[in-house]
């Protein structure tokens, strides 16, 4: 898969939401943190667990798609040294 591949897979992964990476970590971390001190009503620990696996997995593309502009980033680096 060549590095616009990743690219684009990344960025298909985080869809619709517009999230930024501080907020959806920081939503996350609410989340977490009213399931720990069982502030969820069991009627919703589905629905803010399923917000959960999303903001997981729009944080995880955001780190590919990074993962991928560093990488070329650094590989135009490496060639215009050479």
């Amino acid at each position: 898969m060549s590095d616009d591949d990743l690219t684009s897979a990344a960025g298909a992964a985080t869809g619709a939401d517009a999230t930024g990476f501080a907020d959806a970590m920081a939503e996350l971390e609410a989340i977490l943190g009213r399931i720990e001190t069982e502030e969820t009503d069991i009627d919703a620990l589905a629905t803010e667990l399923r917000r959960a696996a999303q903001l997981l997995e729009l944080c995880r593309a955001k780190i590919r798609k990074a993962e991928v502009e560093v990488t070329q980033i650094v590989q135009r680096l490496a060639d215009g040294d050479g």
